[in-house]
């Protein structure tokens, strides 16, 4: 469960991305997957195409705006099965500080940086508190275990990383000719969307799979095995290997995981005793205990954490 390699790999992942799309929140459990069975065999690189623009139109009624969007989230985790905030506070002004934050954690590597982009999408869908400010997002970040966060606030406020951003900003809207005919089934079949200036950029997510037989496009939302016909098609040498870490082992290594997380990365199985369950708007997500004490929205001392396991409730419940 170490990630995805990086040097030297026949085969290239590029994920489109944006922390606070709620199709790329429900894409997780399967991308979770994804990467530990390509696990040293392919280098994975995030793009942040950035879904809530600075040039959007500002909402004549931020209060109706905020009540259908929630509603949208709503739909769309009827469709993942990913949790939704129980209540949104609001429609995140921006996506750039979050995918600053995001990009700029890249450079203490993995595990930090996914376990920030995970905080960053908890703001949105756990929270109900979009991280759409500098300071929200690197308060989201905090406690997360590894990280630097006096390095993390210098780089995402650095030239350079705007810079980076920028360019994942105009990589997701210059598609490949490919991706202009996508159609498709279902809610979110990948289509390319128009921006507000009148371009189009790859929905989100979607993946860009490379290898030396070329190159495939997984837009939109996807099943594993989709996934991993691209990368056969692109790539035959590489083997994709199922992991059977312990629920132990993922609680520990991912601190955070859904429903759907378990249900793909450890099918059958139930999360561990020490686990903290904590509600959403649509049921439970399941935090390390260390992960639950250290969470911007969901302060859990160890001492409280050790008194549930005593009295035998499976950890904090709240809706």
């Amino acid at each position: 469960m170490t990630g995805a390699g990086s040097g030297g790999q026949p085969l290239r992942i590029t994920e489109y991305t944006d922390p606070l799309c709620p199709w790329a929140w429900g894409a997780e459990p399967v991308f979770r997957l994804l990467r530990g069975m390509l696990d040293g065999q392919a280098r994975w690189r995030r793009v942040y195409g950035i879904l809530f623009d600075t040039d959007d139109d500002p909402a004549p009624d931020p209060a109706a705006e905020t009540a259908w969007y929630a509603g949208f989230v709503r739909e769309v985790s009827a469709h993942t099965g990913a949790p939704h905030a129980a209540r949104l506070s609001r429609v995140a002004a921006t996506s750039w500080p979050a995918s600053l934050v995001a990009k700029a954690a890249e450079a203490q590597g993995e595990p930090v940086a996914g376990r920030v982009l995970r905080r960053l999408r908890e703001s949105m869908f756990v929270a109900g508190e979009p991280a759409d400010t500098l300071g929200l997002a690197l308060a989201a970040a905090r406690g997360v275990p590894g990280l630097d966060a006096v390095r993390l606030a210098a780089d995402a406020a650095s030239p350079e990383v705007l810079a980076a951003v920028r360019a994942d900003h105009r990589e997701t809207r210059d598609p490949l000719p490919e991706a202009l005919a996508v159609t498709g089934p279902g809610p979110h079949p990948g289509t390319p969307k128009e921006t507000a200036d009148g371009r189009l950029r790859y929905a989100l997510p979607t993946l860009v799979v490379t290898g030396p037989a070329g190159h495939r496009l997984v837009p939109g939302r996807q099943p594993l095995e989709s996934c991993l016909a691209a990368v056969a098609a692109v790539a035959p040498a590489v083997r994709p290997a199922v992991q059977h870490p312990s629920p132990d082992d993922l609680l520990a290594w991912h601190r955070s995981l859904s429903g759907p997380d378990w249900a793909l990365l450890a099918p059958g199985c139930r999360p561990p005793a020490q686990a903290v369950r904590t509600g959403t708007g649509n049921g439970p997500l399941w935090l390390h205990p260390a992960e639950a004490a250290a969470s911007p929205w969901l302060p859990v001392s160890p001492a409280e954490v050790a008194d549930q396991h005593r009295r035998g409730d499976g950890g904090r419940s709240s809706q």
